[in-house]
């Protein structure tokens, strides 16, 4: 998105500017807490941009290829208030915060399509505190299930195209490991999911999305 978007002659100083920085799996991209330097664009593979929700880590979002991270730390203290950390070998492009800054000034296009980004980003934000106020636990789970479809797509086999850990689907739906898998294996029991290992096939989308309306 960033070089797409940027005017031809600001090429040259992205090139300049930008560092590919690569991470292996399970390493930190940037932590929570920690003063803000840049703002990554993955290149290649899936990042997990997570929070602490007091005793239990909350998972914000993930992101892969050409999406961005580490913004959410602009602002007054220039803090990032989320980590990322890498669910596979990440490549990333770092792009440093007063370049970043100097960008969009310049680069009118970009800078909107930055702002709907934001936009539509605190609507998903907002949405998902509602589910873990008023969803039921169920729900969440589902609704966790079909928001991963949507993002990641599906294999030619039919699972939803990421492998995650139970811990990390629990993070996101905002609830428990024991809970997941209490709730994954009523699904597959009931046959709206297929469940092998990390690969999760969704069967029944219209069954899942009704249980992200029971509240």
């Amino acid at each position: 998105m960033y070089c797409q978007l940027c005017i031809p002659e600001w090429l040259p100083a992205i090139g300049a500017n930008r560092k590919i920085v690569s991470i292996k799996k399970g390493e930190l991209l940037f932590n929570e807490g920690d003063v803000m330097t840049g703002i990554y664009f993955v290149n290649n593979g899936t990042v997990k941009v997570h929070k602490q929700w007091g005793q239990k880590e909350l998972i914000v979002r993930f992101a892969k290829n050409g999406d961005i991270v580490g913004h959410r730390g602009l602002g007054a203290d220039n803090i990032y208030p989320v980590s990322g950390t890498a669910l596979e070998n990440v490549t990333a492009c770092f792009i440093p915060l007063d370049f970043f800054m100097s960008s969009l000034k310049i680069n009118y296009d970009f800078m909107q399509r930055l702002m709907l980004f934001f936009a539509e980003e605190l609507k998903q934000s907002e949405r998902k505190m509602r589910n873990l106020a008023h969803m039921s636990v169920k729900g969440r789970v589902a609704n966790a299930l079909l928001l991963l479809q949507n993002k990641f797509g599906v294999k030619p086999d039919g699972h939803i195209n990421i492998l995650l850990s139970r811990q990390d689907l629990a993070s996101y739906a905002g609830t428990t490991y024991e809970t997941v898998f209490r709730i994954m294996s009523d699904l597959a029991e009931q046959q709206l999911l297929k469940v092998d290992g990390k690969k999760i096939t969704i069967l029944n989308q219209e069954a899942l999305e009704g249980f992200t309306k029971d509240e």
